[in-house]
């Protein structure tokens, strides 16, 4: 194949590429798979992105099986990951809401985070031959998240109680001999054949029992969507582990304890309603009645911090609750997508109270939690990064 071969080729796969990117007005015919993979996107996208004037000349109109087989289509020419985004922009740009109500619809789908958020918020309105469905879509996506995040969780957790669990001075019986003697190695003695154990690690006696209290109170307004499915499934992990006394609170303005289903993270999921308004405060007080052990407690408030209640209560309760002994973390997101819209006047007021407020990644969720069981420095991201 010659060099002028070649960039002919690079060229004429270029000017395909630019031709499903920016649809029919760049001109040039399209066959085949790739014709077929135009009308998907042209669809969706074949009006300009945010413009009100003239009609679209595509669109998916308010048909449930051309949605469907739109759905489907998607699916064949596309990876999961931008089937995805255009599921969420299908949602936001051609209103497509309603028909997520209908089972076909949802057993169409590529299911994620952010579909969830959407059953969730239209959950009140679901018919009751979509519920089923909806769990089950639910369900798929929490079974998901929870392998790829427990594992981690639990281990790096487990850590970080078993640190906070061990003595200096142990009794006897409490001595954990395996890690006494390797701490202890260098004081090995040849002409007795024994080790000196100048430092004695303990097991820590209350190793089977509940040593720490953890709260998470979550904000399920409408922006909190994600925050709220990824805070579900890591609460049902805490709630697994012997170690913790794991304790779930949701609130709006009203304000709602979920620990009772814990054990069933969709069984949570469905218990919230996304949207409304906010009282920070309200749940606040909540928790704080709640918390018995505050040196051994953690508190982690999941918001953006927009507050409809009563905002120097808010913080007083905050400034309390540190004094008590109790942990405070504050997470602007639990979720991929860095920080949203939130009330930088609170999270500054909160910052001056020692408490930095800043958005958290799922991966590094179980570190944040690790480091607030050890009352150590947490691992506040470089927003910069």
């Amino acid at each position: 194949m010659t060099t002028e071969t070649i960039e002919t080729t690079a060229d004429a796969e270029r000017l395909r590429r630019w031709r499903l990117v920016l649809g029919a007005d760049t001109g040039g015919a399209l066959a085949g798979a790739d014709a077929a993979m135009d009308r998907t996107l042209e669809a969706l996208y074949g009006g300009a992105a945010g413009e009100a004037d003239g009609p679209r000349r595509g669109g998916l109109g308010a048909s449930a099986p051309r949605v469907a087989r739109w759905l489907g289509d998607i699916r064949t020419y596309f990876p999961a990951s931008v089937v995805q985004v255009m599921q969420r922009d299908a949602v936001d740009r051609l209103g497509l809401s309603a028909l997520l109500l209908e089972p076909e619809m949802l057993e169409a789908v590529e299911a994620d985070v952010h579909l969830v958020g959407t059953l969730l918020s239209l959950n009140k309105a679901m018919p009751e031959a979509t519920k089923e469905t909806a769990r089950a879509v639910v369900r798929k996506v929490v079974a998901d998240l929870e392998s790829r995040l427990s594992g981690r969780t639990r281990a790096t957790l487990a850590g970080a109680l078993d640190r906070s669990a061990r003595t200096a001075r142990p009794r006897h019986r409490d001595i954990d001999w395996d890690r006494t003697i390797r701490a202890n190695l260098k004081n090995y003695l040849p002409a007795h054949r024994t080790v000196v154990p100048e430092r004695l690690i303990g097991h820590g006696r209350a190793a089977q029992a509940v040593k720490k209290e953890v709260i998470l109170c979550i904000d399920q307004s409408g922006s909190m969507a994600a925050s709220v499915v990824y805070a579900s499934v890591f609460g049902a992990v805490l709630a697994s582990m012997r170690a913790l006394d794991t304790r779930l609170v949701v609130f709006d303005t009203a304000v709602v304890d979920l620990t009772d289903q814990l054990a069933d993270p969709v069984d949570v999921l469905f218990g919230t309603q996304l949207g409304g308004g906010t009282d920070i405060n309200r749940a606040l007080a909540y928790c704080q009645s709640r918390i018995t052990r505050p040196a051994e407690t953690v508190v982690v408030l999941i918001s953006d911090l927009y507050e409809g209640g009563i905002r120097d209560e808010m913080l007083k309760r905050v400034a309390a609750m540190r004094a008590s002994g109790v942990r405070f973390v504050t997470l602007l997101a639990l979720s991929d997508e860095g920080a949203p819209a939130y009330d930088r006047d609170h999270a500054a007021a909160l910052a001056a109270l020692g408490e930095p407020a800043f958005a958290c990644t799922p991966d590094l969720f179980p570190e944040v939690m690790a480091a607030a069981l050890e009352k150590r420095p947490l691992p506040i991201p470089d927003p910069a990064v």
